[in-house]
């Protein structure tokens, strides 16, 4: 990976083969499965279950402590150590999990769940668990820059879903379907898809077998802290409107936000997705001491396009898109859809920006900005949601992810010294290399 080329050449298959798969398989999941689920089980109870998986969510990070950031990271800048990190990571996995379950059921006893509640959680707990090892072992495909593989992984879980789900609310089985079959689900595609992928990256890998090493254990932890922190602060202010609007509103309430709050996360898979190569390429680039400025401009512009072309659209046309998603009626989605829908800009910026220092090692300014982050967006919700509900909460959250954006988006200006050029349009950008060519012909002559 020495010339600057063939890394651009990584970053662009990178982007193709990532974008292609989930293009042809997640919009269908969300859009489709999602929302045939909460038309089937109605909004009180797949708002239950949303303000659980969102609790859920939130503790995520505790089975990863920042281990997948911090190994795409580190795979991508030395590949060599692969062998020794999957057969050390793995056993690390498994302590973080009973670490997970323990701080997950503690603090749902304190917020006052019962039997119905964590009956549900139980199994979530679960189906995040195989997710998160999903991602790590995908975070090893990534490092090593093989990106078709993990285009493959990418969508695999997500697929078996739709086939299982698919078979249960488009057929007879809908009169019986219940949100705990959906997460019954969950949990077969993700054990299948964790498999899967265990048994490719070990082969790739040459593992023989798994070993546990505590001090290897603890060099992990020590380095993956800041990644773990990140994560932390960033699902919570993320994820944690449903959780205020179940405790401040109802189960209703939480249950418009998450089908307004639907059709965002759809569209934000795009900026995801291109953030995906963009973590082992920026990563590579720091370590080899190279200008980042061509790598961000390639991504900068088609994103932002695309974000703030397609929140227009869809505010403009609101109400056909939410009449068109949900059996019971446009009216209490749109106020709330209007809102978030605009996150789509300032999402698209943190994924290129946050990678980019991410990749940098820029992690506290990153965690103070995340824990700012929180704070607004908890203070809004509380001000907001008793006298607006879902709306307010909308409000909260877009006001969160704009001030993480622009800050992110300064830092990154000032440490990476990325040109004025870089954030031109295109055809602007081609306008001022003429005009400075003209420029420079008039001087020497």
């Amino acid at each position: 990976m020495k010339a600057g080329g063939n890394i651009q050449g990584k970053l662009l298959s990178g982007l193709f083969w990532v974008l292609l798969a989930n293009v042809l398989v997640k919009p269908f999941w969300i859009l489709g499965v999602e929302v045939g689920v909460q038309n089937a089980v109605g909004n009180e109870a797949y708002g239950f279950y949303y303000a659980l998986f969102s609790f859920s969510y939130i503790f995520n990070i505790l089975l990863d402590l920042g281990v997948t950031n911090f190994n795409t990271r580190n795979i991508a800048q030395h590949p060599q150590l692969i062998t020794k990190h999957l057969s050390g990571i793995l056993g690390v996995k498994l302590c973080l999990l009973a670490l997970y379950l323990v701080v997950t059921f503690s603090v749902g006893l304190l917020m006052g769940y019962g039997s119905r509640e964590f009956g549900l959680l139980a199994l979530l707990t679960l189906c995040q668990f195989l997710n998160s090892l999903i991602l790590y072992l995908r975070s090893n495909f990534e490092g090593l820059l093989l990106f078709k593989w993990d285009s493959l992984f990418s969508v695999l879980d997500r697929l078996l879903m739709i086939v299982i789900c698919g078979c249960m609310i488009w057929s007879p089985l809908r009169e019986r379907f219940n949100i705990y079959w959906f997460v019954y689900a969950q949990l077969a595609a993700y054990g299948i898809t964790a498999a899967m992928a265990f048994t490719v990256i070990a082969r790739k890998a040459g593992l023989q077998r798994l070993r546990w090493d505590w001090r290897f254990f603890l060099v992990i932890l020590r380095k993956s802290a800041p990644f773990a922190l990140l994560v932390l602060l960033m699902a919570s202010y993320n994820r944690i409107d449903p959780i205020l609007l179940r405790r401040l509103a109802s189960d209703a309430d939480a249950g418009v936000y998450a089908g307004a709050f639907r059709l965002l996360d759809a569209l934000t898979m795009v900026a995801y997705l291109v953030s995906v190569p963009l973590l082992p390429v920026f990563s590579r680039l720091c370590a080899e001491k190279k200008p980042v400025g061509d790598s961000v401009r390639m991504v900068f512009w088609p994103l932002m396009l695309f974000s703030v072309g397609t929140a227009v659209a869809c505010s403009l046309l609101a109400e056909p898109l939410m009449r068109l998603l949900y059996h019971g009626g446009a009216a209490p989605y749109v106020p709330v859809f209007r809102v978030v829908i605009f996150g789509l800009v300032p999402i698209g910026l943190t994924y290129i920006f946050g990678t980019l220092l991410t990749a940098g090692g820029h992690l506290r300014q990153l965690n103070l900005f995340a824990a700012a982050s929180l704070v607004l967006n908890v203070v809004v919700n509380m001000l907001l949601i008793p006298r607006f509900g879902a709306v307010g909460s909308a409000y909260a959250s877009l006001t969160a992810q704009g001030f993480m954006a622009i800050a992110q988006l300064l830092l990154a200006l000032r440490l990476f010294h990325l040109p004025a050029a870089t954030f031109l349009p295109p055809a602007l950008r081609e306008l001022r290399q003429a005009i400075g060519l003209i420029k420079n012909n008039n001087t020497n002559q």
